[in-house]
């Protein structure tokens, strides 16, 4: 079809015009009938999100995307550009991308009239029919819709009366594409309203002129709920012109939320051949932004995002890869020790309420990776708090008995991975609670017995402490005791 040039051939070969709704529709009932997947790369909407999107696209309606930040909007948006014909036949030389066979634009008209069939027509790839605007409160009616250029008025010596003075905006240029608004509430309420006609009648009115121009766009808007009351809020008679209104989500499981994360991250080439982060850190990560979504110190009406697992396993890599530069070494294998890493991906990826903003950022991102880690701990371990008095074994017995004689294990942030291995297994029945609970042996035991060191701190049954390097654990007593020499005067010479 590339290969037509005019008006004549173009009919010649059977092209019949129709409207980028329906061509959405009928090229997305081809990909149905083939079972071919139409939004690709967007995980974990199979059932809920891309169902209602396909059913709204079906029923030829402009869409409303609404959900928290990280949720997938734009990205769907932009990929429903595929459901357009490859190529789209325009006349040449017009700036509204008029149909030759039903062109809109009164300049359009002219060329048709006066060329006849041998109307040049040009193509335009589908990337190009994909136009996004992101609603600030600065935009304006003349942004989107269009206003009077003065300059074209002097130039081609016109009156202001004659319709050739308009210049259009985003909206009218958009004809026959699809048109994307993100963050819709940012828009003013006199800008909103600009849009009524489009959305209701087909068409534009710009400034005092009679034209009208039935165009031929498919809507796609997003919003937060977030900002209807923090910045702005959709009008209600254009809320009531948007057919199809969609509720997007976060990932329901942590194994949607891995797939996400490991899809989105951009890791270096480096990276990824010399760095291997196990499973457990990874399902780690996860959890830490699944208990920030029912923190109390984070505003949920805000949400997390999803780039906060992806920020932060790209920290978490580089983390991991910092340390096998410093050590010389060739290999490295993440470790939660690494997930001090991760802290600055997870201060800037929330919103704090006021009992978060008295714990303070940070504060708050070592309060979530705790509580991640506890979750983690229980899932390969027994709940410390639920065994039985008087139990003939206690599973962590040997090492109560370790950190009871006085005995302390550093595990420093840039230790190479000999010396982190020795620290681990110079503690006292670790290795063995390790083997027991979870069958393994050998290399693959390293990151359960960091992890159990980590959850015995979160139950208390270890004092962990925090210094600018490393990560000490001992005994809860030891710790009293220390206070108490303090408060007596003990070390006070």
């Amino acid at each position: 079809m590339t290969e037509i040039t005019t008006l004549g051939e173009l009919r010649e070969s059977g092209y019949r015009p129709r409207s980028i709704k329906e061509e959405l529709r009928e090229n997305l009932i081809r990909k149905l009938q083939s079972g071919e997947k139409v939004f690709k790369g967007v995980v974990g909407f199979d059932d809920t999100v891309l169902p209602d999107i396909e059913r709204a696209l079906l029923s030829r309606h402009n869409i409303l995307l609404l959900g928290l930040r990280g949720q997938a909007k734009t990205r769907i948006a932009r990929l429903m550009v595929h459901l357009l014909d490859e190529y789209m036949p325009v006349i040449e030389g017009t700036e509204l991308n008029d149909d030759p066979l039903a062109p809109i634009s009164r300049e359009g008209k002219a060329i048709v009239e006066a060329q006849g069939d041998a109307t040049p027509v040009a193509w335009v790839h589908r990337n190009e029919r994909y136009i996004e605007k992101l609603a600030t409160p600065d935009v304006s009616v003349a942004d989107l819709i269009g206003d009077v250029d003065p300059i074209k008025a002097a130039s081609l010596k016109l009156s202001y009366a004659d319709e050739r003075v308009i210049h259009f905006g985003l909206v009218p240029r958009s004809h026959r594409s699809i048109f994307v608004i993100n963050e819709l509430p940012d828009l003013q309420p006199r800008i909103q309203v600009s849009l009524f006609n489009m959305l209701q009648e087909g068409d534009i009115q710009i400034r005092g002129f009679k034209l009208r121009l039935p165009l031929d766009i498919q809507f796609v808007f997003t919003a937060n709920p977030e900002d209807y009351t923090n910045r702005g809020s959709i009008i209600t008679p254009l809320k009531d012109r948007i057919e199809s209104q969609i509720l997007t989500h976060y990932p329901k499981t942590i194994e949607i939320a891995r797939q996400i994360t490991s899809q989105e991250a951009k890791l270096a080439a480096a990276q990824q051949s010399a760095i291997e982060v196990p499973d457990l850190l990874g399902i780690l990560l996860e959890q830490v932004a699944f208990e920030a979504r029912e923190s109390e110190f984070i505003d949920e009406k805000s949400g997390v995002s999803a780039r906060l697992t992806i920020s932060g396993y790209e920290n978490l890599v580089s983390t991991a890869e910092r340390r096998m530069l410093i050590n010389r070494e060739q290999k490295a294998r993440a470790r939660i020790t690494d997930f001090w890493g991760v802290v600055p991906a997870v201060t800037g990826k929330v919103e704090l309420v006021y009992e978060g903003e008295q714990e303070g950022p940070y504060g708050v991102a070592v309060n979530l990776i705790g509580k991640a880690i506890k979750k983690s701990f229980l899932a390969h371990f027994p709940n410390p708090d639920q065994l039985k008095k008087g139990q003939e074994k206690d599973p962590y017995g040997t090492l109560r008995a370790w950190f009871s004689a006085g005995n302390e294990v550093e595990l420093l942030n840039d230790a190479s991975e000999k010396d982190f291995r020795a620290a681990l297994d110079g503690v006292a029945g670790l290795r063995k609670l390790v083997e027991k609970a979870m069958e393994i042996k050998g290399e693959e035991a390293y990151p359960f017995m960091e992890l159990a060191l980590h959850g015995l701190a979160e139950f208390d049954i270890v004092t962990k402490e925090v210094m600018e390097s490393a990560f000490s654990f001992r005994d809860v007593l030891a710790n009293m005791l220390d206070d108490d020499l303090f408060d007596d005067g003990g070390f006070d010479n």
